[in-house]
């Protein structure tokens, strides 16, 4: 026989029996695009922005559906009522986490934010429990934002109102509040200690000892030296890299509508002043700041689909049963950008938040945080700096852009599972 034609054949053959296995391994997962051998749907996403791929299938085949990644199925939840049922009415079955490679391999499944079963419960009652021993919630820690906030105004006033690139300034003011409360010590930004301090972990780690003597005779403890390392690993990075990122991209959407922000700055004038540091009672009364803050937030879309999540248990779920295991991936852009809740979702709009009296609306849509057991441990702490960090700059300053208005790109550049605002430069000019 031709060796061309046994070829196809055998070719033929894998094609047939990779769709059948396929097929019959879905059992009663739900529909979605057919899989290729191997390759599963991976040519029928655009991985440059594979938001926009899942918005488009879901169009297709629901709110829930199923893409191959790869050999892997992963079960897609595509729309506010899905994503509440999956990750709060269900919550325990949709708290598992999967690990990534790369994580894996560093962290070898450490830490509290890939972490599963016992282990990642142990430690997110510990976060918790710590970070309000360190005074979460409490005024001892609004008043280490504030202080951060100060020194970040101080800061930005060394630029003497000439263009800078705020990565780092904006990046060293939460990190420096982290410090504070897990190190009760904040560091100065040009400190070689701060600049280094990944490095420095261990010689702060007797904060967390006395946990670990309770549990040295537990055998089956997950307070280990090695577990509790990534812990703070994992709190450093959450707490810094995105509530940096969301600042730097506010300031870029403050940069591109100076009519939003002259109103905020009306606002803070009007119930602040200029002779105090902004506080949390303010919020209450400046809901043209707060509905912009939740703008910010709506808009940027930081984590699209969430960090993955896994089932726990076989999970019967919208007349589907998903396996104990299968990789979830809960959209929050299609909760973000509704349009049902949201007219114009695309627009950077801070009437989202505002009803017709001009007052603070509140949506059970907005969760840029996730939503149910995996929520972020530090959304308390990050909205408070946003509000208290935002406040004191427009308090301070005036934002002037490097260019052209109209050259303004807000369009985010995606990077891994987040978006990231592009590189910009401004002026913060003293008021």
């Amino acid at each position: 026989m031709d060796p061309t034609v046994v070829l196809v054949l055998c070719l033929s053959c894998l094609l047939l029996f990779s769709l059948w296995k396929q097929s019959h391994g879905r059992g009663k997962l739900p529909p979605g695009p057919t899989p290729l051998p191997i390759l599963g749907n991976l040519l029928q996403l655009d991985f440059k922005d594979i938001n926009k791929s899942l918005t488009k299938l879901s169009k297709v085949y629901g709110p829930v559906f199923t893409v191959y990644l790869g050999m892997t199925p992963t079960v897609v939840i595509h729309s506010y009522e899905a994503v509440k049922e999956a990750l709060i009415d269900l919550g325990e079955e949709f708290s598992g986490r999967k690990g990534l490679p790369v994580n894996d391999k560093v962290n070898k499944g450490l830490g509290v934010i890939f972490s599963n079963g016992k282990r990642w419960k142990d430690l997110r009652r510990f976060s918790l429990m710590t970070l309000r021993n360190f005074g979460m919630g409490k005024r001892s820690i609004e008043e280490r934002v504030q202080e951060e906030a100060r020194c970040l105004v101080e800061e930005l006033r060394k630029t003497n109102a000439s263009p800078c690139d705020p990565i780092f300034i904006l990046g060293a003011a939460p990190c420096n509040v982290i410090c504070s409360v897990i190190f009760q010590n904040r560091f100065e930004y040009k400190d070689q200690k701060f600049l280094n301090l990944m490095g420095k972990f261990n010689e702060n780690f007797r904060l967390f000892n006395s946990k670990i003597v309770q549990e040295k005779h537990n055998p089956q403890s997950e307070f280990t030296i090695d577990n509790l390392l990534v812990t703070v690993f994992d709190l450093f990075a959450a707490g810094t890299e995105t509530t940096s990122t969301t600042l730097r991209y506010g300031l870029l959407l403050l940069l591109k509508y100076p009519e939003v922000a002259a109103k905020v700055q009306e606002e803070i004038e009007r119930v602040i002043g200029r002779h105090r540091s902004p506080c949390m009672q303010d919020r209450s009364r400046m809901p043209y700041t707060d509905a912009v803050i939740h703008e910010i937030q709506r808009y940027i879309d930081l984590f699209p689909n969430n960090v993955p999540h896994t089932t726990t248990c076989d999970v019967k779920f919208r007349n589907y049963l998903i396996p104990k295991g299968t990789q979830i991936l809960p959209s929050l852009s299609s909760v973000l950008h509704d349009h049902k809740e949201f007219p114009n979702p695309e627009e950077f709009d801070p009437g989202h938040f505002l009803d017709k009296s001009g007052n603070f609306k509140r949506s059970d849509y907005f969760m840029p945080f996730s939503a149910g057991k995996r929520v972020c441990v530090g959304e308390a702490l990050a909205r408070m700096e946003l509000f208290l960090f935002l406040s004191s700059i427009l308090q301070n300053f005036s934002l002037k852009p490097h260019g052209d208005l109209k050259d303004l790109d807000t369009t985010p550049l995606v990077s891994g599972l987040s978006r990231v605002p592009r590189l910009y430069k401004l002026s913060f000019i003293p008021v």
